[in-house]
């Protein structure tokens, strides 16, 4: 599914508008995009929870040359999905 798909299906599901599901999935996004930017976590009970985590420095390889390469540190957003979501899945 993408992002018309699950527009579409949001309209369809909650009785709005496209648009007016374009805008509520937009300020989701917008909203946790912003709180993990902050270093924030934002759970949905049932559903799963996104966190920021610190991914150390860390020597790699190249696999082409096969000369070692340093790899900054960045911050990874990581996904624990709830035990309702695994609950549907398997």
């Amino acid at each position: 599914m993408n992002k018309s798909e699950l527009i579409d299906a949001i309209a369809a599901d909650a009785g709005i508008t496209k648009a007016a599901a374009k805008l509520a999935l937009e300020s989701f996004l917008g909203n946790v995009g912003t709180t993990l930017k902050k270093g924030g976590r934002v759970s949905l009970v049932g559903f799963g929870s996104w966190s920021v985590s610190n991914r150390a420095a860390r020597d790699g390889r190249n696999p082409q040359t096969g000369k070692t390469i340093k790899i900054a540190a960045k911050n990874v957003v990581k996904f624990k999905a709830g035990a309702e979501l695994e609950g549907a899945v398997n």
